[in-house]
């Protein structure tokens, strides 16, 4: 296989290619991020493996912006180093889809991107005690506003009772959303899982710890790619074993692997409309565009709650994230301000320096 074919299996297509010309010119080569730890990365260019340390220069730029820094499946311009084999990130690719979390309150960044440039998101959670309708929707929010393909897998499904009972409920707050019942064990669902993937499509795997996601990596590769661990005998529930993201290359295509998630937290409400297109629905309905679903006259959400046509529980989760998202916007807007003014602040005192320096402090 070729460097450019290698790129090509590695999700590499026109318009990545087409936004490199720059890059090119500049001499800098193409590659993909492949795993992050600590802030070292290592990236493939088509030719193999390399750490890659990010240039001082896209560091400045990035002005401490998560998002403006690499993720794990990231398409970046690198220089490679002269006799060490490492490489330099000095610029990424715009991306065609990201995962992106609000970071957690212990987080030094705002923002925590956890995949990028993926084609399907498969949002994990098992059947063994884990199934949380309210949580689902939550990550449904996130995987809509990604850009990605959300498709539920429920993991586990040979420990599971009622797996058919449990599907039709995570349906109820999936609309528009394939809903896959899976084990390892007996190989239930796994097909299903396969026929998202394809040569150059990135699929990731993402859920809360234990729920398996490694286990499903292994099971589709057929063999041990990512190291797993049992079950807890207290809880039922896996052991957390996934340290790093990481995108892992199968035959069919290529799967990003990521930790277990303790809170995933909305960074805007893009993605409600979309998880919530019931209630969008029956709320478009209202007398009133500004709607406020409490006391106005010709409220079609009201009578749907009264009628049962409505789930109050869902119509509850959704006022919760649509609050969320709206302080997490107001933040996120302060935040981009302050750094405004942090930046033209420093900009002034420069030129106030440089006059000093020129007419004396005395001008």
């Amino acid at each position: 296989m070729t460097p450019r074919e290698s790129l090509d299996a590695m999700g590499w297509n026109a318009r990545f290619d087409a936004a490199f010309e720059p890059h090119r010119v500049a001499g800098r080569i193409p590659a993909r991020v492949v795993a992050e730890g600590r802030g070292a990365f290592l990236v493939h260019d088509g030719s193999g493996s390399r750490s890659a340390a990010v240039s001082g220069r896209l560091r400045y730029d990035s002005n401490g912006d998560a998002l403006a820094y690499p993720a794990v499946g990231d398409w970046v311009a690198v220089t490679l180093g002269a006799d060490d084999g490492t490489g330099t990130i000095h610029a990424l690719l715009a991306r065609q889809s990201a995962i992106v979390r609000r970071a957690p309150v212990d987080h030094a960044n705002s923002v925590q991107v956890i995949a990028a440039n993926v084609d399907v998101a498969f949002i994990v959670t098992s059947l063994n005690g884990e199934l949380n309708l309210r949580r689902l929707e939550r990550y449904l929010a996130v995987a809509w506003e990604s850009g990605a393909l959300p498709v539920v897998v429920l993991s586990k499904a040979d420990l599971d009772d009622d797996v058919a009972g449990h599907a039709v409920a995570a349906e109820s707050v999936a609309p528009g959303v394939q809903v896959i019942a899976t084990s390892a064990v007996t190989g239930e669902g796994i097909d299903a899982v396969r026929a998202h993937l394809a040569p150059g499509r990135t699929v990731v795997f993402f859920g809360s710890s234990g729920v398996g996601k490694s286990t499903l990596v292994n099971t589709l590769a057929g063999e041990e790619l990512l190291t797993t661990s049992g079950i807890r005998e207290d809880d039922a529930r896996g052991r957390h074993t996934t340290t790093r993201r990481q995108l892992v290359p199968l035959a069919e295509g290529l799967v990003i692997d990521t930790p277990g998630l303790r809170e995933l937290a909305l960074l805007d409400g893009d993605g409600l409309a979309s998880a919530f297109s019931d209630v969008e629905a029956v709320a478009a309905r209202c007398r009133f565009s500004d709607c406020g679903h409490e006391s106005e006259p010709g409220c079609a959400v009201r009578l749907a709650l009264g009628a049962g046509d409505l789930d109050a529980d869902r119509f509850e989760a959704y006022r919760k994230l649509e609050k969320e998202a709206h302080r997490a916007e107001l933040a996120n807007d302060a935040i981009a301000r302050k750094a405004e003014r942090r930046k033209w602040s420093a900009m002034v005192k420069g030129v106030e320096q440089r006059m000093d320096q020129k007419y004396g402090t005395e001008r």
